[in-house]
Formats: structure tokens, sequence, C-alpha cells
């Protein structure tokens, strides 16, 4: 996949100067800011708070949907106990277990009814007032996602700031994308361009490289953001997500390469075994012809089984194209499931500025 490298900034940005730039420059819009929390009560009342005070002088539609995924320690409770005191345009979605983060990422974004969706971290260590900053780029400029760039990360090295380096050099070489940054989750898309995809297992770490089988990667950029160290609670992530990371980019690559035509990565590796069988078979045949006894050669064993094996694996191909194609013509089914949530018109339970 050829991308255009993103630039960085090479000068330290000015954010309280920023942000309030940015706040003066936002086309007409509703924005959708969706948070996923699991086991976080100790943050629940800070986070609604904190994104409260950072959006109070917004000058466009907000909402807050904040995504419980089946905390055991009372944090939807607590989440949808505030919420009621703050106002309607704060939701509280509940999974009914714990399905994991992107499955909670996809039901906040599922629920989400803006035209502009920004995701974030629960913990507050993404700082809710660079909001702005995000869309304020993502509607002045062609882009359909702008990613946060913790420049000075306030974790430890050894569980956070060395797998991330790890993961982000991993995913930079296999996607080809150039972002600096591409474990933080303070994010914000188009919502029309961020639908077109779904995410599942583990892939909220790889949302640009699929955002880039629907759209060109000169289209995402990214901007410095403010970083806070945890004051409350428990990291849910170390050094073992740098070995899921290493399986979910076998994934990636499979996707981004081959999403669209499974028969061709298959039918490939099929048709080569195949032919090396093939005239293995055809060596041990030329011999039999010329007297030679081949019955107990391990080579036959061997000839015999790659040829079976390449026809398993064009076989296979033939298979995934027809699930390919049943994909891309039916539903998708969802990959969590909710508690009843009550119904909402379109221009309902929404903030906007008195």
């Amino acid at each position: 996949m050829s991308t255009t490298p993103l630039t960085p900034p090479t000068t330290a940005v000015d954010l309280p100067a920023a942000r309030a730039l940015a706040l003066t420059q936002l086309k007409p819009h509703r924005l959708s800011v969706v948070v996923p929390m699991y086991n976080e009560i100790d943050n629940a009342k800070p986070l609604i708070d904190a994104v409260q005070a950072a959006l109070a002088a917004y000058p466009q539609p907000w909402e807050l949907i904040v995504v419980d995924d089946g905390s055991r320690d009372g944090t939807g409770r607590a989440l949808q106990d505030h919420a009621a005191t703050v106002g309607p345009h704060i939701r509280v979605v509940r999974l009914l277990r714990n399905f994991r983060q992107t499955a909670a990422m996809q039901a906040g974004i599922d629920a989400a009814r803006g035209d502009i969706i920004v995701t974030m971290d629960g913990d507050l260590q993404n700082d809710p007032q660079d909001i702005p900053l995000l869309v304020a780029k993502l509607l002045n400029e062609p882009y359909d996602m702008v990613a946060g760039w913790r420049q000075n990360r306030q974790d430890g090295f050894a569980l956070r700031k060395f797998p991330s380096m790890l993961a982000n050099r991993l995913i930079r070489r296999v996607t080809d994308l150039k972002f600096q940054d591409l474990g933080c989750s303070l994010k914000a898309f188009r919502a029309p361009v961020l639908r077109e995809i779904r995410l599942y297992g583990e892939m909220h770490r790889f949302i640009p490289a699929w955002l880039a089988t629907v759209t060109s990667p000169t289209r995402m950029a990214e901007v410095p953001v403010s970083h806070h160290a945890r004051t409350a609670g428990e990291s849910k992530y170390g050094i073992s997500r740098t070995f899921r990371v290493l399986v979910d980019l076998l994934a990636v690559y499979f996707f981004l390469n081959f999403g669209a035509r499974p028969g061709h990565f298959f039918g490939t590796v099929g048709l080569g075994i195949g032919a090396i069988g093939t005239m293995i078979l055809g060596y041990l045949g030329v011999l039999k012809l010329l007297g030679e006894s081949v019955g107990g050669r391990p080579l036959l064993i061997l000839g015999f089984f790659m040829v079976i094996g390449g026809l398993q694996f064009l076989c296979t191909g033939v298979l995934a194209e027809l699930l390919i194609r049943i994909y891309y013509e039916g539903g998708h089914a969802r990959q969590y499931h909710t508690m009843v949530q009550p119904d909402l018109n379109d221009a309902d339970a929404w903030h906007e500025r008195s």
C-alpha cells in the first residue's frame, strides 16, 4: 500500500492558544464523543465532569456516549447515576458482559448520531480539552481522520512506553502508515467514513489501517495533544499487548492485501506447493521408468502430500471467495450485546451552548 508520509510538527505547540483558536474555527456539525470504560469506577464521575467542562462552551451540538464494557466494580451504575444529574446529552450504553475494548468502541460508534465522532480513553489520560483541536483540523482541511499524538507521554517506560514503541514500529512497517502514535485513542473521524468499517477482535489499534481500505491515507493526519498521568484506577494493558499486536498484524496484513480477493492468496500458495509436489512426483516417475524402485523413498510421500496440500489450498481459496461475497452482500452481525436503551429522536438529547 503506497502512502504519503505524515509530516510531524518540528516545534512545540502552544496547546491552550491552539484550543482557543480551534473553537472559533469550527464549521456547523454535530459531535459525538465515544468513551469505552471497563472497571473505572473511580474515573466514572470525573470523566463525565471533565468532558462537560471541556465542551461547555462548544459552539455546536454535542453528546457524550460512555460505554460500560461489562464492568464488575459498579462503573456502569456510577455512570448512569451521574449522567442523570448532568443532562440527557450524557448517554450510557451498558454491555451485558465484558466484550473488550474494540467491541465497546464499536458499540459507542453504533450509538453515535453525530456527523463527527471523537473517540478517547476513559482513564482521563487523554484531555477532552484537545477535542476542538482535532475537530477543527478535520473540518477545515480535507481529512477523514485526525489522530492525537502524545508527544510527552506520562507513562512508565517498561510497561507502557516501550511496548507502545514496539507496537508502533511494527504497525508502521506492515501497514506503511507513518503515524507517530498509533496507540493514542483520542481520534476524530467523519462519521460516514468511519461507518464504512467494522471493528472486531482487538482491532481498535488498527483503525487507521482499516480506514486506509476505504479512504486515502493522505486524508489522515495527526496533531500533538496533551497527555496526563493516571490518577485513579489501574491500567488494563502492559507488555502482553505487544504479543497480541503480532497476531493482529497478520490479520491486518491479510485484509489490507487480500481482503477482497482471498482466492489470490490461497491460490498462489496452493499453486506453489502443488507445483513443487508435481515436480517431485514427475522426477520419481522418470526414475521409475528407468527401472529404479521408488516405492520406499520418503520423497514420494513428500511429493504426494504436497500435491494434496496444494489442492486443499486451492479449494480453500474458492471457499474464501464465496464467503467474502456473502460477507459483502449480506448484513453484518453485531459482536456485542447491550442492555435495553431508550429510543431517541434525532433532535433529542444534544448539548447546545445557551
